[in-house]
């Protein structure tokens, strides 16, 4: 595939062909929830290959995906611990390694293995292109409350900044993984909650800044770029998950997207997207 302008599109076609059409030092921000290699049903084998297949493949799209990436722009990449150890090691061979995030799913005690501690959490990998990268972490902080604020009332503390806009979030991040019962929920096994993805986002990409998912699963990516003011472009081999993102980007266009926490955004995803269906284009405004 040739080079084209891909902004703000949605391809029903594999990343490995989708990415060649994306030049060099383009993007400003790559966020990538790959299947993790353990067997789970995406509706199609993308997550039944062998350990030596599965990485030779993560290393085979990482290195198709590294030269798109700015010289200030950076990449996540959501994984398991059993394979994280290889992957990061892969990266930091070509990257620079900033952060390993563990995304806390707070998941209940429910018995489970008796020969091992449960694993409830997935691991983050935060790779820049180099060490000059853009990182707003203004745009991240978490509000102290007032409890706290009255606690640091010393005279040292009076004009702090960090006082009054927050703290830095730390490299484990509690968020509840997504059930049946919330608004945002999409019909996916391994959906990401919009409250993690927008963290990155907001920290490291500029508004009007250009976002590349390369599995797009259920569209969260693509959900808070439209929310947030920035641009993407995003890829999905599975006509039923792709399916899925259409409809999820129309209500976001047209104002049905009910999630609470996005109703303080004032931001009605008005941005217009691009959408292919193997050979043609569908534009949904």
């Amino acid at each position: 595939m040739s080079e084209l302008n891909l902004t703000d599109t949605i391809l029903n076609i594999d990343a490995l062909e989708g990415i060649l059409a994306i030049p060099d030092l383009s993007v400003d921000l790559v966020i990538a929830d790959p299947p993790y290699g353990l067997g789970k049903d995406y509706g199609n084998d993308s997550d039944k290959k062998g350990s030596s297949e599965f990485l030779r493949w993560t290393e085979k799209w990482l290195s198709l995906v590294i030269p798109k990436i700015k010289p200030t722009g950076s990449l996540y990449i959501f994984t398991t611990w059993r394979y994280s150890p290889e992957i990061f090691v892969f990266l930091k061979s070509r990257m620079f390694m900033v952060n390993e995030i563990i995304w806390d799913r707070k998941v209940p005690s429910m018995g489970g293995s008796t020969r091992k501690y449960s694993s409830v959490h997935d691991t983050i990998g935060f790779f820049t292109k180099t060490k000059d990268y853009y990182f707003d972490l203004d745009a991240v902080r978490i509000p102290y409350n007032e409890e706290t604020k009255k606690a640091r009332s010393r005279s040292i503390f009076l004009g702090k900044k960090w006082l009054e806009i927050g703290y830095n979030p730390k490299d484990v991040w509690s968020v509840s993984r997504l059930h049946r019962i919330h608004s945002e929920r999409e019909n996916h096994p391994t959906q990401k909650p919009l409250e993690i993805i927008e963290r990155m986002i907001r920290a490291s990409c500029p508004e009007n800044g250009l976002v590349l998912d390369p599995f797009a699963g259920s569209g969260t990516t693509i959900a808070a770029c439209l929310l947030n003011n920035r641009h993407y472009i995003a890829f999905e081999v599975n006509r039923r998950y792709y399916d899925i993102i259409l409809q999820r980007i129309e209500r976001i266009h047209n104002g049905s997207y009910d999630v609470t926490p996005l109703a303080k955004r004032g931001n009605n995803g008005s941005r217009k997207t691009k959408a292919s269906r193997d050979n043609g284009q569908l534009s949904l405004l």
